[in-house]
């Protein structure tokens, strides 16, 4: 089964919206917000705390199990067409397994 993961740049909304999107593509299998494992430097005692810099959009992060290789296709143009269409940065990670280089 091929598993993807997404990392949306937006709003919980915007995030909220490409999980939607996923569950209705026929051929995955699950979809699921997964934990950040990327620790953030945005301490609230840090000397930059509460600048307009630090924010931003939050991150999602979401695991997409897919019951073969064109359903994994499906996925990445469906969520490319609606990341334009909200104005959110979207960025795909795969298994080397199915994925064409």
């Amino acid at each position: 089964m091929p598993q993807m993961r997404l990392r949306v740049i937006g709003s919980e909304d915007d995030a909220r919206a490409i999980g939607n999107l996923l569950a209705s593509i026929d051929g995955i299998e699950h979809v699921e917000e997964v934990a950040d494992l990327m620790p953030r430097l945005d301490d609230a005692d840090s000397s930059s705390a509460g600048l307009p810099d630090d924010m931003g959009p939050g991150t999602h992060e979401l695991e997409v199990g897919a019951a073969n290789r064109a359903a994994a296709g499906r996925v990445r143009e469906a969520v490319e067409a609606l990341a334009f269409d909200l104005d959110v940065l979207v960025e795909f990670e795969t298994d080397e397994d199915w994925h064409d280089a």
